[in-house]
């Protein structure tokens, strides 16, 4: 069953990036939770293609989608879906966007696929059988600590309300690293740790289908995924972090130690707001 899941993920995945292609030069802009929220027709039509190829070869099969939500029906099997993944980046044409999908099974993630259209890239990771770029194998990176290395990460988007405990992070993890990147797509993210582009990478406030199909690939090449503490990654607990395994461990210390001085930033800005209402 595991190819016909492939052929499928891969079908529906080509769709959506024909639509990112076709709609990339005429784009219709809308806002979801706040100002900075985005959603696109591209958005909306490439899911619409994706649910429609997955519905066609698995009519049962539950769907989390981000746009549409969950399918009202249970069932083992479930798809979870970003139908584009980096929407700020592509409503401004920055090229940095691309499709996710992953395939669940009885709660454990079995396929996943990541799909630049742009740049023709495709990450493909089935559990145990190893990731691939384009057909061909790929590994995680052999940076052995966290200060030879090069991370990656996002902000979410209550980022506004809460800059003071995000940059609290990237302060701290800019002076321990070698560099730190944002490039607008968790996605894509996870897809470099898994091909060695970045060594690590850690987010707060994300949702399932932001980190399904790359937290597998990541794994199935030979990185690490998990909560930010370090536990079993859970899809649903928002925040991430993954790496290549060898400085995953002085990750998972260094967002620690930090937290206390960043939960004390917000809290301050949460009373100087206070005090001048």
């Amino acid at each position: 069953m595991i190819n016909e899941i492939e052929q499928v993920a891969l079908r529906a995945a080509r769709a959506a990036g024909r639509i990112h292609l076709k709609r990339l030069s005429r784009i219709t802009i809308n806002r979801k939770s706040n100002s900075i929220d985005l959603v696109t027709e591209a958005d909306r039509e490439s899911e619409a293609a994706i649910i429609e190829v997955i519905h066609r070869a698995f009519p049962t099969h539950a769907i989390l989608a981000e746009e549409s939500g969950a399918s009202a029906h249970q069932s083992d099997h479930r798809w979870i879906i970003d139908p584009l993944d980096g929407t700020t980046n592509f409503a401004h044409g920055y090229p940095q966007f691309c499709v996710s999908i992953a395939y669940e099974r009885r709660g454990r993630l079995q396929f996943g696929v990541v799909f630049d259209a742009l740049k023709k890239e495709c990450f493909v990771a089935h559990r145990g059988q190893g990731a691939r770029l384009n057909g061909k194998p790929i590994r995680v990176s052999a940076t052995p600590n966290l200060c030879s290395a090069l991370l990656c990460t996002g902000f979410a988007y209550d980022r506004r309300e809460r800059r003071r405990f995000y940059l609290a992070f990237w302060e701290e993890l800019m002076t321990r690293s070698q560099g730190i990147r944002r490039t607008g797509s968790a996605a894509l993210d996870l897809a470099y740790v898994a091909a060695g582009r970045t060594d690590g990478f850690w987010e707060f406030g994300l949702k399932p289908w932001d980190v399904a199909a790359g937290a597998l690939i990541v794994e199935e090449a030979r990185g690490r995924a998990t909560n930010m503490d370090g536990s079993e990654i859970d899809v649903a607990a928002a925040n991430i972090l993954a790496t290549n395994g060898r400085l995953h461990d002085e990750l998972v210390e260094a967002i620690a130690q930090t937290r206390p001085e960043a939960d004390r930033r917000h809290a301050e800005m949460l009373r100087e707001i206070k005090a001048s209402a």
